[in-house]
């Protein structure tokens, strides 16, 4: 029977796809090779493959979604998924703190059964939105509507 992990101080080495799947960084293996294909894996600095052996030492950085990035350095390695508290203890991890939840209620949320939004409640939602987005304040997406007499050339006299 195989062993689920390495030696200690043999060298060996593991795909990155699959060890990041072991240590339960990614849910699945096909993840964590899709992660790879997609440049979202960097072993000590390097884009990587899936095949990509990592050994111990190794620092692995994997972006996640919502644009979380896990740093992690590789203490231990494994072939094999093991469950969370083994996982934990086969790497160390320095990812930068998760960015703090904002107070406020999100935007465009409204309490059940108040029935459908009028107007001026549509607008005031969009206007969060807008602040809400990259776009800034007063900067929306939406075409701004031109009235009849409003004169539209260039010079602007």
């Amino acid at each position: 029977m195989a062993s689920e992990t390495s030696p200690g101080t043999g060298g060996g080495t593991v795909r990155v796809d699959s060890w990041i799947w072991s240590v339960r960084l990614v849910k699945t293996r096909s993840a964590g090779g899709a992660a790879c294909k997609g440049g979202h894996v960097r072993v000590n600095g390097e884009r990587v493959k899936p095949a990509h052996g990592v050994k111990e030492g190794d620092e692995v950085r994997l972006r996640q979604a919502g644009g979380r990035e896990r740093v992690v350095i590789v203490k231990r390695l494994i072939r094999k998924r093991v469950g969370a508290p083994v996982a934990v203890e086969c790497y160390v991890d320095n990812s930068p703190p998760p960015p703090p939840r904002e107070a406020v209620a999100p935007a465009g949320i409204r309490d059940r059964g108040t029935g459908r939004p009028t107007k001026r409640d549509r607008r005031d939602m969009d206007r969060l939105r807008a602040l809400n987005s990259r776009t800034g304040p007063g900067l929306s997406s939406r075409p701004r509507p031109v009235d009849a007499g409003e004169d539209l050339s260039p010079s602007g006299d």
